[in-house]
């Protein structure tokens, strides 16, 4: 079975926020964005680049994915943060509000110009109309691109739409994003819970999420990981019915069998795949544990 990477948990860390940075060394998630944008203060943007780029190169955050969000290409600190989030080598870089294509292929020349490693991946944030109705080509338009990332606030101020329960103003938006991520067979995670008190709420948005098969969901508060974590992770019964189906798929086919069944339903490709993605999901996971 392919190894694959977890990411079910990414959780945003402010970049100005030097206590911050270095308690997410012990925190639980999967993966870290550290960012320069929305929670960084204009007159803080300078501190928190050298802040985040320093925490970047140190490579002592373990398991955990380092990415680093900079600004826009459309702000004077843009072009600056790509140079040098590239030239800190980081797991991945994350722009905000891309729109098109081909402002993918300027981003990967100019972190490429800059230096950064084929090791550093490009991640983009869906989060304006034009970026939600371009996503299949967004997400096809370089190879270093391997990952999106809902951006359900920005897509709800565009859209002068409310937070609801259910976020049903946002399904259309988030169900464009995931079939054209699909298409290109890329990562795409949900969007951010704003209401770090309400954890049932944050439980329900993680399951519906699940449902609508995100591979993970982004967070802005430590409480949220561990129920994060939880939700995205195959659970021991999922487990259990996803290797009696490969075994029974395995068994038939070496006994030259064209029908499988397990506890009375037919079995196909399809199913083996899943079964064998979630069991692939859980081995990641113990290996880090």
């Amino acid at each position: 079975m392919s190894s694959v990477r977890p990411r079910r948990s990414v959780l945003y860390m402010p970049g100005s926020n030097a206590r911050a940075l270095e308690k997410a060394r012990g925190l639980p998630a999967d993966a870290l964005i550290l960012d320069l944008e929305d929670a960084v203060a204009p007159d803080a943007k300078q501190l928190a680049r050298e802040q985040v780029c320093e925490a970047a190169r140190s490579a002592s955050y373990g398991y955990r994915e380092i990415a680093i969000r900079t600004n826009g290409l459309d702000t004077e600190w843009g072009r600056d943060d790509l140079a040098a989030a590239a030239a800190a080598g980081p797991d991945a870089i994350l722009v905000p509000k891309v729109g098109s294509a081909a402002m993918i292929l300027e981003i990967e020349s100019l972190v490429e110009r800059a230096g950064a490693p084929a090791s550093t991946r490009l991640w983009a944030m869906l989060e304006t109309p034009a970026g939600i109705l371009r996503a299949d080509e967004i997400a096809g338009a370089s190879e270093r691109l391997d990952v999106l990332v809902m951006g359900t606030n920005d897509i709800a101020k565009e859209l002068h739409a409310e937070h609801v329960p259910g976020r049903e103003p946002l399904l259309t938006s988030l169900q464009l994003c995931m079939l054209g991520v699909r298409a290109q067979g890329r990562v795409i995670l949900d969007g951010v819970y704003n209401d770090i008190r309400n954890s049932e709420g944050f439980e329900a948005e993680c399951a519906q999420g699940v449902r609508m098969g995100f591979d993970g969901k982004t967070l802005i508060h430590p409480t949220q990981i561990e129920p994060c974590n939880r939700a995205f992770s195959p659970s021991e019964a999922e487990l259990e019915q996803a290797r009696r189906i490969i075994e029974a798929f395995e068994q038939a086919e070496a006994e030259g069998k064209g029908v499988v069944t397990v506890d009375g339903r037919m079995i196909e490709n399809l199913h083996v795949e899943n079964a064998k993605r979630a069991v692939s999901m859980a081995e990641a996971i113990a290996a880090r544990d």
